[in-house]
């Protein structure tokens, strides 16, 4: 039998240094580029597994592994709204050489939803279009030079948000120089955005903005004084309805779109709120699934159905997530919050590799917590209320052993029979 992991001693799937960082410019390219590169391990059998050389085996173990934490950014007919409207009103705003503000894109919803991958993959997935039609059109620009083509931006909000902070965080992802004035920094994004021809500007965490604060209501200032630009703004956040972001704004009867006043109170620090105008938003939500309908339970079993397509688990069977009380199970655990449930499947299988159980079942994940990991760059509205796990009967959480359509059962250990019904 040909071995098919690899042995060579190079593991092409290990990254290469650090995590890329978005929010610098080097960073989003490398990240745009790369973000679809990753091979999943093969899958093989346990026969085949077992037939490897022992240094084969750690490089398989290496490679599923590496596949169980990088399964990616799975569709959901949630995320596909917000994808489609993102990438339609992207397009139609850079198209559009008329002067005059840019219609913006709010998209809300609680924490660990994708909001933020959902919103980075439809951007990259613009920008892999825009520079392939920019390259054919017009001539390259010169590397290193100060009108380096640079389609979208991505910046995240500082927890304690001033005008002048803002001007440094997007300043920041361009590389560019700080002025040590407000109307310097203002000058100098608004030539950063034109000078890099960016058509995009993704702000992240936006909801940190509480307005309760001058320095918050300056900053929204400047932010809807961007749309201006010729640019397209997408503010990302947490229940944007409550935050107060669009507090004195109402909802145009016609087309659905928000149309927002200014927030300023008189005594901005922003030189030019005085002059703004009112700035039109489509808000949209990013929700957890539903399992109160057929098509919520439908949906939220076909998100199931790509994550166990993308296991590496030796003794998983074709319905292990999808089947029996496995799908109810995992939406009480989750109440439908995809990144709670990547949280919990990953540390599900994990386990499952170190016990060798090799499987998932309700029984095993009863003992397995939900840790978010690392929160301190985290608002504590982005942090959702994780369930309780629940304990569970064991002889409700074995799989049956002869289940109808398959020719393989498994004994009393787990381990593969031979025959079966």
């Amino acid at each position: 039998m040909a071995d098919r992991t690899n042995e060579s001693g190079i593991v092409p799937f290990l990254r290469a240094g650090s995590a890329p960082d978005r929010t610098r410019r080097e960073g989003w390219q490398q990240w745009r580029r790369q973000r679809d590169l990753f091979t999943p391990a093969p899958k093989l059998s346990l026969e085949e597994y077992t037939a490897l050389s022992p240094r084969g085996r750690g490089l398989h173990d290496i490679h599923r592994t590496a596949t169980h934490m990088n399964i990616g950014l799975l569709e959901t007919p949630m995320s596909a709204r917000i994808t489609k409207l993102m990438r339609s009103r992207l397009r139609n705003n850079a198209l559009n050489f008329e002067p005059g503000t840019r219609d913006g894109l709010m998209i809300s919803g609680g924490g660990y939803l994708g909001k933020t991958e959902t919103a980075c993959a439809a951007a990259a997935g613009f920008e892999d279009v825009w520079r392939d039609l920019h390259h054919q059109l017009l001539p390259p620009p010169v590397e290193g030079t100060r009108d380096l083509f640079v389609p979208v931006a991505y910046c995240r909000t500082l927890v304690r948000a001033t005008p002048k902070a803002l001007c440094a965080t997007i300043l920041d992802f361009y590389g560019a120089p700080h002025p040590k004035t407000l109307n310097g920094l203002i000058r100098a994004v608004k030539d950063s955005l034109r000078d890099h021809r960016t058509t995009a500007l993704l702000l992240d965490d936006i909801t940190r903005l509480r307005l309760h604060r001058e320095d918050d209501q300056d900053t929204l200032d400047l932010i809807r004084e961007l749309m201006d630009l010729n640019v397209t703004l997408v503010l990302i956040g947490v229940d944007i309805p409550r935050s107060g972001l669009v507090r004195g704004g109402f909802a145009d009867p016609n087309t659905g779109q928000w149309i927002v006043p200014p927030v300023h109170s008189g005594k901005s620090h922003n030189p030019a709120a005085a002059i703004q105008t009112e700035r039109r938003f489509d808000l949209v939500d990013l929700d957890p699934f539903d399992y109160d309908t057929t098509e919520g339970m439908t949906a939220f079993i076909e998100h199931l159905a790509g994550i166990e397509d993308r296991l590496r688990l030796f003794r998983a069977w074709p319905g292990m997530l999808t089947e029996g009380e496995m799908p109810e199970y995992l939406y009480r655990r989750t109440r439908g919050i995809v990144g709670l449930l990547k949280r919990l499947i990953e540390a599900g299988k994990s386990e499952a590799i170190e016990s060798g159980t090799e499987m998932l079942t309700p029984e095993q994940l009863a003992t397995i917590p939900i840790r978010l990991g690392n929160l301190a760059d985290r608002d504590p509205s982005e942090i959702p209320e994780i369930p309780e796990a629940e304990p569970h009967p064991a002889h409700q959480a074995r799989p049956n052993p002869r289940r109808r359509g398959r020719n393989t059962v498994f004994d009393d250990r787990g381990d593969r029979a031979a025959g079966g019904a």
